[in-house]
Order: structure tokens, then sequence, then C-alpha cells
């Protein structure tokens, strides 16, 4: 998963509605700390930043947990599901393989569509 991606989603699990802004990736405690929180915003309407974080349950660690956590989903079920769908056919083309083995009485196992999703599913077993 892109630590960008990563970084965000480990945010707002922690805690929803925050605000802020970061440039590059958030991979050490010291880039952590150069996060502009959004604390508000002035009269004419522009953001108020700091970086010194007023999240207290948001710390470099929790944080830095919850990635971890998330990538270790990422790279547990998902995977075969994100394998899997690089190697099926396009929506269009198995629609029309599925619309010959129609035509041609073959709507069930003996049918090419029903190969075909079968054999990327042999190939990239859930387990």
């Amino acid at each position: 998963m892109e630590n960008s991606i990563k970084f965000v989603k480990a945010i707002k699990s922690l805690k929803s509605g925050v605000e802020f802004t970061y440039k590059g990736d958030i991979t050490t405690e010291a880039e952590f700390n150069q996060v502009n929180w959004i604390t508000g915003a002035d009269a004419s309407g522009t953001s108020i930043t700091t970086t010194t974080n007023p999240h207290s349950e948001l710390t470099w660690t929790k944080v830095n947990n919850a990635m971890t956590a998330l990538q270790t989903a990422y790279d547990g079920v998902g995977a075969v599901q994100r394998k899997r769908a690089t190697e099926y056919a396009s929506i269009t083309e198995q629609l029309d393989l599925l619309y010959k083995d129609m035509a041609a009485d073959k709507g069930d196992k003996t049918g090419e569509w029903f190969k075909a999703v079968k054999k990327v599913k042999d190939d990239n077993p859930k387990s």
C-alpha cells in the first residue's frame, strides 16, 4: 500500500475529522513532527496551522502502529484479490464470453467464461 495513503488512513482511523497537511512520505517520527495540523481559520478563511500536534491521541507510535496494521491487512487477504483482478479478462470480454456461452447453451461449468474464471481462481488460491 502506498505510504501516503496508509498515513492518512491511519490518522483518520485513530481520530476522524482531523485536518492536516504534509509533504512527502511520513516514515519517521521526525517527519511526523513536521505535519501541519489545521486548527482553524482566520477571518479571511485562511487555514491556521501548527506543527505542534494538538491531538494527544495521535502520537507517532500510535500512528506508526496503525500504519503497520493497515499494511499487514493489505498484504494479507487483499493480496489474492488484487492479483486476481489483474488476471481476469475485462468486463467487456467476460460479458462477451457469457453471451456466447448462453447462445451455445453452455451457461454452466462447460462454458468458456466459467473455465476462464476458474483458471484465475485456481492459479491464485486464497489459501
